[in-house]
């Protein structure tokens, strides 16, 4: 081990859509986590690996934790936020300039439940003005935990996040390097493809089917010299299939189009995607079917 080396799991933790994603996307310097505007896009934990010369941080991004979790999904989303943070060398709280509600404040009692070192970043700077009016928010912030440090960030704009690692490394324990270099996520590419054809359908459905969306890749195979791609896209109601589809197909397709062109630039390679619209009725209140989806 190199003398002075420090490696280790730091979670980003947080209420939904305090930008997590985005600032997981920003610290490793490559898009690992998807986004979009609606809360709760992210359903699983999902690592971004980020190398320095003198440490590893194994960042976690979390599901957005959440007081009211009505359905089977939203509580195996709120489990896997708090497996994350037990996990955790390091807890992040991920919190909005001028923002506190409730559901940070069950954040925050998570993080103390946990007993874990915990940071905060206080995200999307870039919308206040003047800066100035950072500063008592801060200070509150300062009052309602005892954090080894506050860093404001705007993820979005990359401000301010070298800053933000420099500092989490210097919080994780002394330890030899877990992953290999070049390695940026544990998930693999069937994971990575599912994800981006659910944010692609995420932004285009927008209101119209919230959360009973999943995607699930059935087949991978090379077809000269092209990589074919099988995926199921599951609805939990009969009548949410044709808002999916679209007018003569036109929705499917924007999507389909939408998500090849990403996946090709990320790939480096061309990708022949083939999506159907399939039926599992009320799959998120189903443990049996959160499990055959990977969200359990």
């Amino acid at each position: 081990m190199t003398e002075g080396f420090r490696s280790g799991f730091a979670a980003l933790v947080g209420r939904p859509n305090v930008g997590k994603s985005t600032l997981l996307n920003a610290l490793v310097g490559q898009k690992v986590s998807i986004v979009t505007p609606r809360p709760q896009t992210t359903r699983h934990r999902i690592l971004g690996i980020v190398n320095l010369p003198d440490a590893q941080i194994a960042f976690v991004d979390t599901p957005g934790l959440h007081n009211h979790a009505a359905r089977a999904l939203n509580r195996a989303m709120n489990r896997t936020a708090a497996t994350a943070l037990e996990d955790a060398d390091l807890v992040v709280l991920v919190v909005e300039a001028l923002k506190w509600t409730s559901e940070d404040e069950l954040a925050l009692a998570r993080i103390v439940k946990s007993g874990r070192p915990a940071m905060a970043a206080v995200n999307k700077i870039d919308r206040v003005r003047p800066r100035e009016r950072l500063l008592p928010y801060v200070a509150q912030l300062a009052g309602r935990h005892e954090f080894l440090a506050i860093v404001p960030v705007a993820a979005l704009k990359d401000d301010n996040v070298e800053d933000l690692k420099q500092t989490i490394a210097k919080q994780l324990p002394a330890a030899p390097a877990m992953f290999l270099d070049g390695e940026v996520t544990d998930r693999g590419l069937e994971f990575r493809v599912a994800e981006l054809i659910r944010e692609k359908l995420t932004l285009e459905l927008n209101q119209e089917v919230p959360y009973g969306i999943a995607v699930e890749v059935e087949n991978m195979t090379e077809q000269d010299g092209q990589l074919a791609v099988d995926a199921a896209i599951w609805v939990d109601r009969e009548g949410q299939k044709p808002i999916v589809i679209g007018a003569r197909g036109e929705r499917l397709k924007r999507v389909g189009r939408s998500a090849r062109l990403v996946l090709n630039e990320m790939l480096g390679r061309r990708l022949h995607l083939n999506l159907w619209v399939k039926v599992r009725e009320n799959w998120a209140d189903n443990a049996r079917a959160l499990k055959a989806l990977g969200l359990e």
